[in-house]
């Protein structure tokens, strides 16, 4: 459980790094009480009502026979009925959360900007990044096909997945642009608040859906994500530039995305992959990736 809630928080913190950077530069435009605001009651919707409610509505979604209660805390009960339902279930939550998160990894890798990690690999992949839409449409028809003879309703989560992909990134551009047009715009710090609360929800859906990842356990993804929330906003008010000079910490998050995915499809499909596995990989990619920027940082100086 520790181990799974260190993970949890680790790839909250990586995976929020570049809309805090965003946040950084619209809230050094407030006042500092607005700016105390943000962090301590601004806190409180990140975490409880995206962190908390997220995963627990989803779990309730594809647990309908599960009770609000019985969806918070099914992996802990030991009714024999509430165990047969989170098993049957969570194949359905699992290919649509991998097919989400590995689309995410793709996107990023084809047609993102980036600090070159791995400079041969994601090259190649960049100089041909139109071929990021038929990449993932083939994906999805292999997981389609698959599915369908295991479990049909396998087969809608992975289309729910894609659909969410496509519906979340939408939303997450024009919330970039609206966000990075804030400093710019002579608005009220309670305006510039609600709007940055309104798109650090939309920005945590990829942090929630990689959450079940690590555990289908409502309460440990709220307090593994909420820690990483706690810390995202602290390094959003007073540490952001030097977390910002870490270049290769985005390639971090893409490349534990990456695997979560993986490691969330393998899962749905039955084969076995131990609890410990998502959260080492993400240790070990961050870590990687971590050391990467501080050698490149010592260069520099």
């Amino acid at each position: 459980m520790i181990l799974v809630v260190l993970g949890l928080c680790v790839f909250e913190i990586i995976s929020s790094i570049d809309n805090a950077v965003i946040n950084a530069e619209v809230i050094s435009t407030m006042q500092p009480k607005a700016r105390r605001w943000f962090l301590v009651w601004g806190l409180i919707s990140a975490v409880f009502v995206v962190r908390g409610l997220l995963p627990w509505a989803i779990i309730w979604a594809v647990n309908p026979s599960l009770g609000p209660v019985q969806a918070l805390t099914a992996t802990f009960s030991s009714d024999p009925h509430v165990k047969e339902s989170v098993e049957l279930a969570a194949p359905i939550l699992l290919s649509g959360g991998g097919i989400f998160l590995l689309f995410l990894f793709l996107h990023w890798l084809f047609l993102e900007e980036k600090h070159f990690g791995l400079p041969r690999f994601e090259k190649f992949f960049v100089k041909n990044g139109v071929w990021f839409f038929a990449t993932v449409s083939i994906i999805l028809a292999v997981i389609v096909w698959f599915a369908l003879k295991q479990n049909p309703m396998m087969a809608f989560g992975a289309v729910c997945g894609s659909s969410a992909f496509f519906i979340t990134h939408g939303f997450k551009q024009n919330a970039e642009e609206g966000e990075k047009n804030l400093t710019k715009k002579h608005l009220s710090d309670i305006s510039k608040i609600l709007y940055l609360e309104i798109i650090d929800a939309t920005f945590s859906i990829d942090g929630v859906l990689g959450a079940f990842a690590f555990t289908l356990s409502v309460p440990l993804i709220f307090l593994g994500n909420g820690l990483g929330a706690l810390v995202v906003r602290r390094l959003t008010v007073g540490n952001v530039e030097n977390v910002k000079k870490y270049v290769y910490l985005k390639n971090g998050a893409m490349y534990s995305i990456l695997f979560l995915g993986v490691i969330m499809l393998l899962d749905a499909f039955g084969f076995y992959v131990p609890e410990w596995a998502s959260p080492v990989a993400t240790f070990l990619v961050i870590g990687y990736f971590f050391l990467k920027s501080k050698k490149l940082l010592n260069l520099q100086k």
